[in-house]
Parts: C-alpha cells; structure tokens; sequence
C-alpha cells in the first residue's frame, strides 16, 4: 500500500488534488454602523413592536486572477411612530476563489454561493449588535439569493455577455 502524497490524486496517480470551484479565504468585517438616534427615552417608551425594514445587497469585484471579494451588505431600520428606534448598517466581506469555473459560472457562483456562505455569519452579527444596543436581536430570515440574483439581472436586463466574466454586479432585496 503506498501512502498518497500531495502531488498525486485519491487513485495514487500523478496530476494535482480537484479543487473545489469555490474557496472562502477570508471574511471580515468591512464596515459595521449602530445607530440609536433617540437615545435611552426610546427604551423605556416603546410600548409596541417596531415595524423593521431590512435591505440586503450583494456584490462582487475581481481583486486577482480567479479571486474575488464579494461583499454581502445588510441594512435594518426600525421605526414606531414614525420615529426611528434603530438603523444597523453592515458590510461583510469575504475572498472567494473560484478554481476551474467556466466564465458563464462565475456571476452565479459569486453572487448566489458565496452570499449563502457568508450570510449566516453576517446576519449573527446584525443579532448581536441590535442585542448589544439594548434592543432584542434582530434575526433576519434566511434569504434567497438565487431569486435575489434573477431579480437583479431581470431589472438590470444585462446578460453574462455584457458582463465578459467580470462580476461588478451588485443584488439587492427589501
């Protein structure tokens, strides 16, 4: 029996490991906004449930060859009385590389996987600063980015000709 080596395969003949086509680097925070413009009257007032808007945005960029940064951006406000309780802003980040995609895999899997990947951590840290900010947490229900993904490209009407395999695309939903 011979022991594989990282330049042979699971057959134990040569040629490189198959790579999955997406590979998450890194995630991190890009930039992160917490908001309670009525200050502490708003705590003991509130008498009833706020009503809470929340917008999600997706977007890609190519930093190199076959690595991207995707940015998945998360926005809630909450008003009652037409006052507003609360407004959290993020961006969540992450470096995706893509290994053997074909071009017209690359849109889909950036802005439909990648997003799924990131969102649960995104939307833990929406949770915890609502939380942290004296409020119940806010939990965002889980998102479709595949409808999120047609929806931008029905509005847009772009196809992945106009975009030559580039992704500077952004989606967004209410």
């Amino acid at each position: 029996m011979t022991e594989d080596t990282p330049d042979t395969d699971a057959n134990g003949e040569g040629g490189s490991l198959d790579l999955p086509p997406i590979m998450i680097g890194a995630q991190y925070i890009k930039d992160l906004s917490f908001e309670n413009p009525q200050g502490p009257e708003v705590l003991v007032s509130i008498s009833d449930s706020p009503q809470v808007n929340i917008d999600v945005n997706t977007s890609a960029r190519a930093l190199a060859d076959d690595v991207y940064e995707v940015a998945l951006f998360i926005r809630g406000e909450a008003k009652s009385e037409n006052k507003t309780v609360f407004i959290v802003e993020l961006t969540y980040g992450g470096i995706i590389t893509l290994n053997n995609v074909t071009e017209e895999n690359i849109q889909p899997l950036l802005l439909i996987e990648a997003p799924r990947h990131l969102f649960p951590f995104a939307r833990n840290i929406v949770a915890n600063v609502t939380r942290d900010g004296g409020f119940p947490p806010l939990l965002i229900n889980p998102m479709d980015f595949v409808a999120l993904y047609n929806d931008s490209r029905n509005n847009a009407g772009q196809t992945d000709d106009e975009q030559n395999g580039q992704p500077e695309q952004e989606n967004s939903a209410e």
